[in-house]
């Protein structure tokens, strides 16, 4: 469109039609023009934009360059080129003008024309290559819209003519299938009229670009311009052969989940080989993707269980480790990594292990195969390697290798078949070779004849054959930048049909190519476990019936899950902790405040009253660091009631325990005995025998009653600040702390002779303490001098560990009859009036301690205990309600009872599920022949022909 509207103001009125016929001569090496009598309509459509310009084609490119430029000049150009015209007369005026300025008027004219000509000279150039640069696009806007053109006229004729073959050859269900129908053929009526056969040509159309779509992308074909060669019949075959091989790979999954039994298993793919033979270039040639691990030393360790799925729709490639739960990874170069450091793990003295890796790949480039690589045979151990390791590798390979597994035997073809390792490891349990297929690998090494022959080898004939590859990666030193993860189908088998493709005769009657190879690998794994479906059928049966009896007889037919598991037992837990909420309140709280109060007055009478604890040997009349009190309690019913020492014990006894701290004091020790009181329900609870739950109930408790404390401790310490200053006590008050303090002093005078004789008995008995007892008293008195320091070697007869149990005895002794004392004091006369308080210290702590308690006890119910009642089973459901399901299987099957009903439930389930889905397949196969009871068409016309079922069970 460019050059027709630029062509009048390039043409000339000089170019004749010779140019213009050689301008059109020219243009025809790109668009092929029609003959000169052709009409317009019959014309493609670029062709029919030129042709509606009446004037002539634009003159071919003048040589040398700018020969033709006056005539071509723009106008602008012309007008100041003519200015010259205009000097004579301007001249014959300037004659009046003196000759200086006439001189200079002349000499600017001079330039100016000389400027004129340089800038049309220019204007000339410019205007050339612009000229060239347009006609030169719009020639090649011409060539690729030519060349476009008729690729697509060419794939649509194709594609009509082939679309109906295909459709025809397609099973009816397939059909349904990828139609998109419900109903079959039977459903789909017409539009109206004239409507039904365009409806019919489109649903045809869609069905076969589905039929052919996921074989064609699995096989590897159309890659780089090669085209699907198959029949219409033949990519109705394999697509069904793919649906099929799905579904029973499905099944095997499922069975491998199942375990525990060898009949519960379907066949596989087991890749062998030596090292170096080309195994993992062959499995990387199948997925399209380098993902193996490779390294100089042995990298291969563990088998590989490689399960190929199949994914037309899939817009991006990816693998997962179904084990590890890594999720979906499209990097094939960290899946590599992550399979070296798998093998790796394996510590070099245990050589190889037998527990396998098991990776999915999912692609629309590969076809559904089930895969095992195993490491690779060696013949000579390494200096570095261990002495067994060739023998444990044998071992692991012939585990694997094992019917009715199908071998994939790698060899190279620059060695000899007969020292191929897989193929004598392949013929000692398969002798006959029904389940091998034979691969030769590094086929460009040898020559193409010998290459043949070694195909078509019958010295060690396979029933299954061989297939030649070439699995080598060509460099591309041309991009600039590295493949990465990218797929390498296309350069594979751009590489291998190059090779095989030039000796069409040598390899005419082989096969070959990597393409063939996974046809034969989909073709032999369908064959192979569609034969063992039968028999693991009846296993399944089998397994099903015992498992339906155990689930009966042993578990009463009680369904049974971990999440199930997990809710009944916090339910079960949250019932006890309502019980227990119900019996611990207000009351129960005042008990364990007073009980911890109770227990600091004595401390307190014990360090302001009562005696100490004898530190030492020496005469009581020579101790001067004040451990022997001056003033003993013994006097105090006798004291004057304005001592000021009385006073000043009993006002700092009692400001030390109201500024004790009780706020945090009770609320530390009610939190305790709440979290003690958790865990004793957690020990008699289903969940005794979860470390998991106990910890993660155990830390919920201890969080809610952590944050519940620092505000209640602090809320409660202001609320016992007015007994900081003065404590009042009332008769009623006073008389129920004496009964409560003679009951305190009871139990600790209890306490106190059972201790007493606890010592005797570690000193010998009775009269042996009593011996010991009494020659401390005569020292202390000063009747006897022992020398040394306070008997450190022993003095009087008695060792230096008798004589320090002997005081321990001395001060137990003291402490029993203090309190006998003071019980005494308590009941008599003077200690039942409470202005007394001097006298009966005893009473008086007492009486302040319940007053604090009666504060607490009522603050802690109110604040600490409602408010953990009311979060503590909530956080409990929050918590078990996030918990994954990971998580909560690992909790139930800590349970060995639990793991072992678990266990049987699921095997039961997973029986029922593996039987259900081969059914479906029964459904599949009678599908298939009520499809081929009525027959079907092959792509030629007129040529139908019947197919039988698939025959699996």
């Amino acid at each position: 469109m460019i050059s027709r509207l630029l062509s009048p103001r390039l043409a000339s009125s000089a170019t004749q039609k010779p140019a213009a016929a050689l301008s059109r001569a020219r243009l025809s090496q790109h668009v092929a023009l029609p003959p000169s009598g052709a009409s317009a309509s019959s014309r493609p459509l670029s062709q029919a934009v030129f042709s509606r310009s009446t004037r002539p084609w634009p003159p071919r490119r003048s040589w040398p360059f700018g020969s033709n430029a006056l005539h071509l000049l723009p106008s602008s150009a012309v007008r100041h080129a003519s200015f010259a015209r205009s000097i004579p007369k301007l001249a014959m005026k300037l004659i009046r003008v003196p000759a200086m300025a006439g001189a200079g008027m002349l000499g600017l004219v001079a330039y100016i024309q000389y400027q004129a000509s340089q800038g049309a000279a220019y204007a000339v150039d410019l205007f050339g290559r612009a000229r060239d640069g347009v006609v030169g696009t719009a020639e090649g806007v011409l060539e690729v819209g030519g060349g476009v053109w008729r690729r697509l006229g060419r794939g649509w004729e194709k594609t009509r003519g082939e679309v109906e073959g295909i459709r025809v050859g397609m099973p009816g269900w397939m059909r349904d299938i990828y139609e998109g129908k419900t109903g079959g053929d039977e459903g789909g009526g017409g539009g109206g009229e004239g409507g039904g056969p365009r409806g019919e040509g489109n649903a045809s159309s869609v069905g076969a670009v589905g039929a052919g779509a996921a074989t064609v992308g699995a096989f590897g074909l159309d890659k780089d311009g090669e085209e699907d060669e198959r029949s219409a019949s033949e990519a109705a075959r394999d697509d069904q052969m793919m649906l099929l091989t799905r579904k029973m790979i499905e099944i095997r999954s499922l069975l491998q989940t199942i375990g525990q039994s060898e009949t519960l298993t379907l066949p596989s793919i087991v890749v062998v080989g030596s090292q170096s033979s080309g195994k993992s270039s062959v499995l990387e040639a199948i997925v399209g993707h380098e993902f193996l691990p490779k390294g100089s030393n042995m990298v291969t360790r563990r088998p590989i269980e490689l399960t190929l799925v199949n994914t037309p729709k899939a817009q991006a490639e990816y693998g997962e480790f179904p084990a590890l739960g890594l999720g979906k990874i499209t990097d094939f170069s960290q899946i590599q990594r992550t399979l070296t450091d798998l093998n790796l793990a394996v510590p070099e003295k245990d050589c190889v292990s037998d527990d396998p890796i098991q990776l999915r790949i999912h692609s629309p480039n590969v076809p559904d195969l089930s895969l095992i690589d195993l490491p690779g045979y060696i013949q000579v151990e390494a200096f570095d390697q261990p002495t067994e390791l060739k023998m444990k590798i044998q071992e692991l390979c012939d585990k694997y290798i094992q019917p009715p597994n199908v071998i994939l035997a790698i060899s190279a073809a620059d060695v000899d078949l007969a020292n191929s390792t897989a193929l004598r490891a392949s013929r000692r349990v398969d002798p006959r070779g029904e389940r091998t297929i034979g691969v030769v690998t590094k086929m460009d090494l040898v020559d193409p004849v010998r290459g043949a022959q070694i195909l078509a080898d019958r010295n060690y004939p396979l029933r299954l054959g061989y297939v030649g590859v070439v699995c080598k990666i060509p460099k591309d030193t041309k991009s600039l930048f590295s493949r990465g993860s990218a797929n390498i189908i296309n350069q594979l088998t751009k590489n291998e049909s190059a090779y095989f493709n030039a000796h069409p005769d040598t390899f005419g009657d082989v096969t070959t190519g990597t393409p063939n190879l996974r046809k034969k690998l989909m073709h032999v794994l369908e064959a192979t476990m569609s034969a063992s479906l039968a028999t693991t059928s009846e296993a399944i049966h089998h397994e099903l019936a015992e498992a339906t009896y155990e689930f009966k007889v042993q578990y009463n037919e009680r369904s049974l899950s971990a999440e199930s598991y997990l809710a009944e037992s916090l339910d079960a837990f949250k019932h006890s902790f309502k019980g227990f909420s119900d019996i611990f309140g207000r009351k129960e709280v005042r008990e364990i405040v007073k009980r911890e109060l109770d227990q600091q007055v004595l401390n307190l009478l014990a360090q302001r009253y009562w005696n100490r604890p004898v530190d030492s040997l020496r005469p009581v009349d020579q101790v001067t660091d004040g451990s022997v009190q001056q003033d003993p309690i013994s006097s105090l019913p006798k004291a004057d009631p304005e001592n000021p020492l009385w006073h000043l014990k009993l006002d700092a006894s009692t400001s030390t325990l109201t500024k004790l701290g009780i706020g945090r004091l009770a609320t530390t020790i009610t939190a305790q005995a709440l979290q003690e009181s958790v865990e004793g329900l957690l020990h008699t609870s289903t969940f005794a025998s979860h470390p998991f739950t106990v910890q993660a109930i155990t830390t919920a408790s201890e969080g809610i009653l952590r944050d519940l404390s620092f505000d209640t401790s602090d809320e409660l310490e202001i609320c016992v600040k007015p007994y900081k200053y003065r404590v009042e006590v009332d008769s009623g008050e006073w008389a129920r702390g004496r009964d409560n303090i003679g009951k305190v002093l009871g139990r600790e005078l209890k306490d106190c002779e059972a201790a007493n004789r606890a010592v005797e008995e570690q000193l010998g008995g009775r009269r042996k303490a009593k011996d010991v007892l009494s020659f401390i008293d005569r020292v202390r008195s000063g009747e006897l001098v022992i020398e040394g320091s306070d008997g450190v070697g022993g003095a009087g007869g008695f060792s230096a560990a008798l004589l320090a149990k002997g005081r321990e005895a001395l001060f137990l002794r003291d402490r029993a009859d203090i309190l006998r004392l003071r019980l005494a004091a308590i009941k008599s006369r003077q200690c039942s009036n409470p202005a007394n308080k001097y006298y009966c210290p005893e009473i008086f702590l007492d009486a302040v301690a319940d007053k604090l308690t009666s504060t607490a006890d009522l603050f802690l119910d109110a604040e600490l205990l409602s408010k953990f009642y009311y979060q503590f089973p909530r956080v409990l459901e929050r918590q078990f309600r996030s918990l994954d399901e990971g998580t909560v299987e690992r909790f139930a099957r800590e349970d060995p009872k639990i793991r072992r009903h678990l266990d049987v439930v699921k095997r039961k389930e997973l029986l029922e599920h593996v039987l259900k889905e081969m059914e479906g397949l029964r459904v599949l196969e009678a599908r298939e022949k009520r499809s081929s009871s009525r027959g079907t068409q092959t792509a030629g016309e007129g040529e139908g022909r019947k197919r039988k079922g698939w025959g699996i069970f």
